[in-house]
């Protein structure tokens, strides 16, 4: 019934979630760091919303200049090993962005499976077919080309393996797009993501495009890369037209560094616990260092429901394939783990 499928809930699902009056615990959204709704970290953007305000409306460009995005994108760029970094007032259009400039100097562009919308071009190509790369890439033409992938594609739990990409010959200049809004915060050394482990000696150029509203709980974008890209990124004009990010969110990203290890230590000890108690069981796609489990039958939903969990569920746009996503936080209590390692234990 539809009303299992969409819920109105009035406030954020966190732990649980009120629906008609009964409690059910929560295992969906990506708050996979549990910081939207942790006291110490909303003490700290209040006390920067009292300072730089609720919304700031001006071109970045403009001839006041708030230190708040050099304090902010400086802690990003350390945090993810770039040289440099620039905050977009969301994921979806840092993606946009990044692929609408690329695509003044980029001859052809080639995506991975399931590459996210936000990093798609209307013409781009298959980057592989039959898990084989498109022979179109390896023929003779000198070309510069641009690739996009997520960090982690969707329905996988593990990062993207680009072993591949060395195959490409050296007459094709790659530039690479990594989407790393589900691996920022989670995946590599404390939680950097993947961009400091891409070393393949034919790629160009990496960049990252993140959204910063997942792991890192706060509404807005980031891309990374060299210096020079970022530099051209601030020139190009959608950039200069557009405002910010959120000032008083990009200055709480370099107060919050300390909170995102702490919490990031008790979601790797929620995964942890899983691993233990978890029965192996080919239907549910769970590695112990991803909060991502995705199951693989159609009544999984309707089971944990009955049982008072409520996952993530939707159809999925790209393959119209239902989505059936549970999603572990840092906030996540044993009590709540175990009644989930209950459930999924009787599915076998």
């Amino acid at each position: 019934n539809t009303f299992m499928i969409r819920m109105k809930v009035h406030q954020f699902p966190n732990r649980t979630i009120e629906i008609n009056q009964e409690t059910f615990r929560y295992f969906g959204g990506t708050a996979y760091l549990g910081l939207p709704t942790l006291p110490e970290f909303q003490e700290i953007i209040f006390k920067n919303i009292q300072r730089w305000g609720t919304a700031y409306g001006s071109s970045r460009n403009a001839n006041v200049q708030l230190s708040a995005y050099d304090t902010g994108e400086t802690h990003l760029a350390q945090f993810i090993q770039a040289d440099a970094a620039v905050t977009i007032s969301s994921g979806m259009l840092a993606g946009k962005l990044t692929i609408d400039f690329l695509s003044k100097s980029t001859d052809v562009f080639y995506h991975f499976p399931n590459a996210h919308p936000a990093i798609q071009r209307k013409d781009s190509i298959p980057l592989l077919i039959e898990n084989e790369l498109n022979p179109r890439i390896l023929d003779h033409k000198k070309e510069k080309i641009t690739i996009v992938t997520d960090a982690v594609p969707s329905f996988q739990t593990q990062a993207i393996n680009l072993k591949i990409l060395d195959s490409i010959p050296s007459h094709k200049e790659i530039t690479l797009v990594v989407d790393e809004s589900h691996s920022i915060g989670i995946l590599g050394e404390n939680g950097a993501g993947i961009y400091s482990s891409i070393t393949n000696p034919n790629i160009k150029r990496k960049i990252l495009v993140a959204s910063l509203g997942k792991a890192l709980g706060l509404t807005g974008g980031v891309i990374a890369s060299d210096s020079n890209f970022i530099q051209e990124i601030k020139n190009y004009d959608t950039f200069v037209s557009a405002a910010g990010m959120n000032p008083a969110y990009v200055q709480t990203l370099a107060q919050t560094g300390n909170l995102v290890q702490q919490q990031l230590k008790k979601l790797q000890d929620n995964l942890n616990y899983l691993a233990q108690h978890l029965q192996p069981n080919p239907k549910i796609n769970f590695t112990t260092n991803y909060p991502s489990i995705y199951l693989d039958w159609d009544k999984s939903y309707e089971i944990l429901l009955k049982n008072k969990i409520v996952i993530t569920h939707f159809n999925y746009p790209s393959d119209q394939k239902t989505l059936n996503r549970i999603v572990i936080s840092a906030n996540h209590q044993k009590e709540d783990l175990d009644q989930l390692v209950q459930v999924l234990n009787s599915f076998l």
